[in-house]
């Protein structure tokens, strides 16, 4: 697997547990919002990229 392949499922995988982790804590919904919107971006990036 290439680095810049790992980089980018090493971030998916940071933004979804601090997605999930602001879930649980009930913060505040533009919180979970912004990470949700952050998450969706780097995922689109994965897929753009054709990994």
């Amino acid at each position: 697997m290439n680095d810049e392949k790992q980089e980018l499922i090493n971030k998916i995988e940071t933004m979804r547990k601090k997605l999930n982790d602001s879930m649980e804590a009930k913060m505040e919904y533009d919180i979970i919002y912004q990470y949700s919107v952050e998450l969706d971006k780097l995922i689109e990036q994965y897929i753009v990229a054709g990994y």
